[in-house]
């Protein structure tokens, strides 16, 4: 599927260097989302984004 042009990627984890905390953005283009292996919970803790960098 290709992106939409104008599409935005939110997030809340504000220790992310990525997050624009103002907005409750990432900053980035686009992310990896990979999935967490032995959570077969069918909720959104099955996945993490991968593309997360602490801010230090």
């Amino acid at each position: 599927m290709k992106q939409k042009q104008n599409q935005k990627i939110n997030c809340t984890v504000t220790s992310c260097k990525y997050n624009d905390k103002g907005f409750q953005e990432c900053t980035l283009d686009q992310i990896i989302v990979t999935p967490i292996i032995g959570c077969e919970t069918k909720q959104p803790d099955e996945s993490m984004c991968s593309s997360y960098k602490h801010e230090n």
